[in-house]
């Protein structure tokens, strides 16, 4: 076995070494971030300011954009820093940290996700018993277990991950990916990674299997309609949620099959920023391009914003022109 020596410190390696790449990396990364800031707070706020829009698909809505939030900024700004200011270093306590809270929040997302499924269920094949199905504490119940099962698999990846010694501090990425932890770590890597990943992807498996089973039933529902534009209306509620589904699943598993076969560092981490930072920068444009809620809900917060800038800009005319008066009846009765 290699020599072992307590590690302090790991070193992530990023994309490029060279100042031309590492600038282009801070500019790219920067814009993303901000992207993704922009269009969930967005979301976020569009449907706390909108009383209309607080119903349980966009309670899990709010939890989804949050959820996008935190597992951005886990990696996201420390790549950005350290892009910026060449700095490569990060301490083995904030390496778990980051690792621990992306995949809280990765995990978390497929459960939400799982959740929205149920709830388009009972909005579509039970619509009558919608209300007493999707009461308020059984929205937070469900929202809570997602984000309990995320801890719960975030956990048990840190705790068994960080247990095991590691024989190098290199970590070709750029933040703490659990792939390229194990691949430092002293122990085999097959054997590593059939116990830390096991338990997640029977998580992973049932909650799909889950959305899967939900969305034949609601697809068999939705056939079986005699109108139309209930037809429309239904389909249009569940397209978002299926592309977002599938963009989470399907770049993960693109990601991780490509990164089994072999492929370079460079492609690694290009494949993680697929799974990692574009279904959180997609999430909010998807869920407002066919929704038509959201859209007058924007269009409001717009021209709310504009009719109170015109009102303020007509109210300091008026100021103006009544001390604009003032003036001139004061010079009048002087002369």
């Amino acid at each position: 076995m290699p020599n072992r020596t307590i590690i302090m410190d790991f070193l992530l390696m990023g994309f490029s070494e060279q100042r031309e790449f590492q600038i282009l990396h801070f500019v790219v990364f920067l814009i993303m971030y901000l992207i993704i800031l922009t269009g969930n707070l967005l979301l976020i706020i569009l449907v706390v300011m909108n009383n209309h829009l607080q119903t349980p698909m966009y309670f899990f809505l709010i939890n989804l954009a949050i959820v996008d939030l935190g597992s951005t900024t886990v990696t996201i700004p420390r790549s950005i820093a350290g892009a910026l200011m060449n700095i490569r270093n990060i301490s083995y306590s904030e390496c778990a940290a980051q690792m621990f809270f992306f995949l809280f929040f990765l995990s978390s997302d497929l459960f939400l996700l799982t959740a929205m499924a149920y709830d388009r269920y009972v909005a579509i094949c039970h619509p009558l018993h919608y209300m007493s199905m999707m009461k308020w504490g059984t929205c937070f119940q469900m929202a809570g277990g997602a984000w309990m099962g995320g801890f719960l698999n975030a956990a048990i990846h840190a705790g068994t991950l960080f247990s095991l010694p590691f024989c190098s501090t290199v970590i070709h990425q750029f933040f703490c990916e659990v792939p390229h932890l194990m691949e430092i770590s002293c122990f085999d890597s097959k054997f590593s990674e059939i116990r830390v990943l096991i338990f997640s992807a029977l998580l992973g498996v049932v909650s799909f299997m889950l959305i899967i089973i939900s969305y034949v039933k609601i697809f068999k529902t939705i056939l079986s309609m005699s109108s139309v534009a209930s037809r429309q209306k239904a389909f249009s509620t569940c397209i978002p949620h299926l592309l977002v589904v599938f963009l989470l699943c399907g770049t993960g598993l693109f990601s991780h099959f490509i990164s089994n076969s072999g492929s370079s560092y460079i492609w690694d981490e290009v494949l993680a920023v697929i799974y990692s930072v574009i279904p959180p920068m997609m999430n909010p444009v998807i869920y407002s391009m066919r929704n038509k809620d959201i859209k007058a809900a924007l269009w409001k917060l717009f021209n709310q914003r504009v009719t109170n800038q015109n009102t303020k800009q007509l109210k300091l005319k008026q100021h103006l022109s009544a001390v604009d008066r003032g003036a001139f009846a004061h010079v009048h009765l002087v002369y």
